[in-house]
């Protein structure tokens, strides 16, 4: 049972862990990475500045101890120049007890001096390998972005990126309707000019119609040409060919009953 429960834990940090990898951005997380170290950096110099401080403080104790030594040692002098033993022993057991004290401050502003160096050391080397780092990210950045732009033209040009395949699935959805409503209309033009289909409109005529139309204005047109020739001339308007064939044909008949 052990062992199944492990499988699915591993199946779904396998999944977990591809669905995070899809969405990662290596330049976020170098950001990330290069804010921490600045933060750590901070810290650091945070505290040389707390160490130096404290070494500063030491400094001034033990700068005043120092001056009340002196003044100890001056007044049991001069108590033992006027003859004032007791005096001059208690300036002296005084100035043994403030010298103690002195003692362990500069033992104590020792330890914090060697602490301090020790960190600007620290400080100087995480700078060094912060700086390193920055220059490091923004090289790794750059050529990221790069690559990610050249990919997106790579994919643009050859069609395999999501965006790219939906815009040719579109073309391909609007070229296929397309023609499709170019052969529907060009049936119904083929109908409707055979005269399978009626045009309820009239606008559409079969070719026997269409032929006879045609006909009927070649003979208006010749009719208004001859009327616009006999007034230019000032003779009779000459029938049109299709009129005078007849009557070509009737003088004909005419000369052949004289004969």
């Amino acid at each position: 049972m052990a062992s199944i429960f492990e499988r699915i834990a591993l199946v779904f940090k396998s999944k977990a862990n591809k669905t995070l990898d899809k969405y990662e951005d290596p330049r976020e997380t170098l950001d990330y990475s290069y804010q921490k170290q600045l933060e750590l950096l901070q810290n650091v110099r945070r505290g040389v500045a707390d160490v130096a401080t404290s070494r500063k403080r030491v400094e001034l104790q033990a700068s005043k101890l120092n001056s009340e030594v002196e003044r100890l040692q001056s007044a049991a002098q001069r108590a033992l120049e006027s003859n004032r033993e007791d005096l001059a022993r208690e300036a002296l057991t005084r100035k043994a007890g403030l010298q103690t004290q002195l003692d362990d401050l500069q033992t104590q502003h020792a330890q914090l001096q060697g602490e301090e160096e020790k960190l600007v050391r620290a400080s100087s080397r995480l700078q060094a390998k912060v700086d390193a780092f920055r220059t490091r990210k923004e090289t790794i950045k750059a050529t990221y972005s790069a690559a990610e732009a050249q990919t997106r033209i790579n994919e643009a040009f050859t069609g395999i990126s999501e965006e790219m395949s939906d815009v040719g699935l579109a073309i391909q959805r609007a070229e296929d309707k397309t023609l499709q409503l170019q052969a529907r209309a060009s049936a119904v033009d083929e109908l409707l000019a055979s005269g399978a289909l009626e045009d309820p409109t009239g606008t559409v005529k079969d070719d026997i119609t269409r032929e006879l139309d045609m006909l009927a204005a070649d003979s208006t047109v010749e009719s208004e040409l001859a009327a616009m020739k006999a007034q230019l001339t000032g003779g009779p308007a000459a029938r049109p060919e299709i009129e005078s064939a007849p009557a070509a044909q009737e003088s004909g008949d005419t000369q052949g009953r004289q004969a």
